[in-house]
């Protein structure tokens, strides 16, 4: 005699209990994958001025273009305004100079070699070290200095 009416939300459907016990789920949750792109990018700010090399100089200013770029990085040596010289980064007395670049260009396919200069240092002493460079058979030796200095009427 008694008709029983169903509720709307009473009873529980094979739909509802799929989905509580563990099934696929339609939505992704993006923010593990946010946590991890935010790590990263402080990370690469980070590193990012430590990748570049050099010895700051204060490299003088010349009218000279750029040179072509090669495919492996360029032999520079680097002298300091305070003297001291740096082949690619590290310190060198000057007996090891011609040693060490031996060594190292046994190693590679480009026999140029890049020569920085603070504007500071003396002539003479970027001409004995050029001479220096020549006499240990390191023949093309290439000045590095900054472009827009003066063209002396020149183009």
């Amino acid at each position: 005699m008694g008709a029983g009416v169903a509720k709307k939300g009473g009873g529980t459907s094979r739909r509802g209990r799929r989905r509580a016990g563990g099934g696929a789920m339609a939505d992704i949750n993006i923010t593990p994958f946010v946590d991890v792109m935010l790590v990263l990018l402080i990370i690469f700010m980070v590193a990012a001025p430590m990748l570049t090399v050099g010895v700051p100089v204060e490299l003088p200013n010349t009218a000279a273009s750029a040179m072509p770029t090669e495919q492996e990085e360029p032999l520079a040596i680097t002298v300091t305004a305070d003297g001291r010289l740096m082949l690619q980064n590290s310190e060198l007395a000057e007996g090891e100079l011609i040693p060490r670049l031996t060594a190292v260009a046994a190693e590679r396919t480009s026999k140029k070699i890049f020569l920085r200069a603070d504007g500071a240092v003396p002539y003479e002493r970027v001409a004995q070290i050029m001479g220096a460079l020549n006499a240990g058979g390191f023949n093309s030796i290439g000045l590095v200095t900054d472009t827009d200095g003066p063209t002396f009427g020149g183009n």
